[in-house]
């Protein structure tokens, strides 16, 4: 049987690695084009939604958050003030490396943990595998794809290659 571990920790740190991708494309388009790099930062797909930014924000909390609950214990907390490409780097550093903190062991037995949430105010509790199959993972890559639509509808040369990442 597959663990934990391995769908969890290893998909998070692939999927922040687009995301670092994403920040090394933006930069280069900035250059290309000779605008400020950090103006993409707050770009949005349509006004109701979170800008680039806050997609970056949401995909380190989901990933953090995600194996924090599932191993029981806690997770590094960020402020979500970053308005540069330099300060999305660094959270994505962070968030990194605490996920580089995570053993198999750290996660062993936690596909029968309960995780409880509670968004929008609904709670919800989950058992472990569910959690992560069902909420955690979808929810990581509906901002990471949020991430990369933005960057598309600024015409940055963002394509399914760049989204699928490198394969090791």
């Amino acid at each position: 049987m597959p663990s934990m571990y391995r769908f969890s920790v290893p998909i998070f740190q692939r999927g922040l690695a687009v995301l670092a991708t994403y920040l090394d494309k933006i930069e280069a388009h900035a250059a290309e084009k000779s605008i400020d790099a950090n103006e993409l930062v707050g770009a949005r797909l349509i006004d109701d939604m979170l800008p680039l930014s806050g997609q970056f924000q949401r995909a380190t909390d989901s990933a953090k958050l995600a194996i924090a609950r599932l191993a029981g214990i806690d997770a590094p907390r960020f402020e979500d003030n970053e308005t540069t490409v330099a300060e999305l780097r660094e959270r994505l550093k962070k968030t990194e490396a605490f996920l580089a903190t995570i053993t198999p062991e750290t996660m062993e037995g936690s596909e029968n943990h309960d995780v409880t949430i509670a968004p929008g105010g609904n709670k919800i509790t989950f058992r472990g595998e569910d959690y992560l199959a069902n909420f955690a993972l979808p929810n990581f890559f509906f901002h990471v794809t949020t991430a990369h639509d933005i960057l598309r509808s600024r015409g940055l040369p963002v394509g399914k290659m760049t989204y699928l990442g490198a394969f090791a």
